[in-house]
């Protein structure tokens, strides 16, 4: 496993979980393009981004729970991909839990000697049938 990518998740990760902005979007390049689960179709950018993250972090002002599952990374030189499923969410105002399971797909790119956020995409499975999310699968 990638030393370098799996310590980028990581550091990553605890700036989520410390709700840092500023720190959270500092690991993505600046030409990000994301398809996140929540709200549009994909985002453009670190200042589009930034603006979700913002967004997420109004919807779940509580202890939050952000953990990573089944993590793989293939890495090459100067570009990776990791993917893994990430158990997630927090607690609301109503001080009950809110959490489900996404998958996650990372791409990095090596810029100037940095490994860089190049495309994010979080996605949950859902019924066809139905039309909604399932939310309530587990690994």
């Amino acid at each position: 496993m990638s030393t370098a990518i799996n310590r980028l998740i990581e550091e990553w990760k605890n700036a989520v979980l410390s709700r840092d902005i500023d720190k959270i979007v500092s690991y993505y390049a600046d030409d990000i393009v994301s398809f996140d689960a929540v709200n549009a179709l994909q985002f453009k950018g670190k200042a589009a981004y930034r603006s979700h993250w913002e967004e997420c972090m109004k919807h779940c002002p509580g202890p939050g729970i952000f953990e990573f599952h089944q993590l793989r990374i293939v890495e090459a030189a100067d570009s990776a991909f990791a993917h893994w499923l990430a158990h997630c969410g927090g607690t609301g105002p109503d001080g009950e839990l809110k959490a489900c399971w996404m998958r996650v797909t990372a791409g990095y790119q090596r810029i100037a000697g940095q490994w860089k956020v190049m495309h994010e995409h979080w996605s949950a499975p859902f019924d066809m049938e139905k039309g909604t999310a399932l939310f309530d699968l587990k690994p």
